[in-house]
């Protein structure tokens, strides 16, 4: 699978009118008004594969947030790309869009109470949905270290950055049933909201949407580790836990890079 989530890590050239993207297509910019962000993912998806996005920009005076899902539909194949993911994307069919909202995303299958929301460190290293199981590091959006950073990092390892905030992550994939069909579950800093959609059909290719829509002006990839964590995660779990706050890590013997993904990252 690694060879398709470096494809799939990356948008479609097909996209709304008022959209641009950066040479590499990984960040997805709305440029005018507040609608025509439609983005897809460059390929379809794996089966447990995470097309993450992290908010970069946001802008006032809009009501609404980021919306994601999944589609059958191959962006190429569009004559037109739709104003909106909710609901012209979706009248098309065989689409499954989420509005992402500040909070209460969370999705209760029928009969079902709502479960608690995990609080406080440490999480387990993994996120296992279904049979899925996902590196959580990667999956969690972080605040910048600023003058009272100390002060929030006990906050943020709790995991109560806003959905739709700025940095916050999101992301979608699709888990296998054993009827042959998918449930699509959407992710938010590190935490599964449930199935927001059942029974997906696994024999067409699956692409991710992106809706850069309303108070989100911009979004940006994130490639998404699977396997064993890499050398440079490692390190930061190390340095991250011998210091005070962020703000130390500035007086550390360290490589810039390095400096920048263990505040960061």
């Amino acid at each position: 699978m690694a060879s398709r989530c470096r494809l799939s890590a990356r948008f479609h050239h097909v996209h709304g009118t008022n959209v641009r993207l950066d040479a590499s297509r990984t960040r997805a910019t709305r440029v005018e008004s507040f609608a025509n962000g439609l983005c897809f993912s460059q390929e379809p998806l794996a089966p447990g594969q995470v097309f993450l996005v992290e908010i970069e920009e946001k802008e006032l005076g809009w009501c609404g947030h980021l919306r994601v899902g999944l589609t059958a539909l191959d962006p190429q194949s569009l004559a037109v790309v739709p104003e909106y993911s909710l609901p012209d994307l979706v009248n098309m069919g065989d689409t499954w869009v989420f509005a992402i909202t500040r909070s209460h995303n969370r999705v209760v299958a029928e009969g079902e109470e709502a479960p608690a929301r995990a609080r406080g460190p440490p999480w387990e290293p993994f996120l296992l949905i279904e049979r899925v199981r996902i590196p959580r590091d990667t999956l969690v959006g972080r605040s910048r270290p600023g003058r009272y950073s100390h002060i929030l990092d006990e906050l943020y390892q709790m995991n109560v950055l806003p959905a739709t905030a700025r940095r916050s992550r999101i992301g979608v994939l699709y888990a296998p049933q054993p009827d042959g069909t998918a449930d699509m579950h959407i992710i938010i800093n590190g935490e599964d909201m449930g199935p927001s959609a059942r029974r997906l059909p696994t024999s067409r290719p699956l692409y991710a949407v992106v809706d850069v829509f309303a108070s989100t002006k911009s979004v940006r990839v994130i490639p998404v580790e699977y396997g064993f964590p890499s050398l440079q995660t490692l390190c930061r779990g190390v340095i991250q836990k011998h210091i005070v706050h962020r703000l130390a890590i500035d007086g550390l013997d360290l490589p810039a890079p390095l400096k920048s993904f263990c505040k960061h990252e």
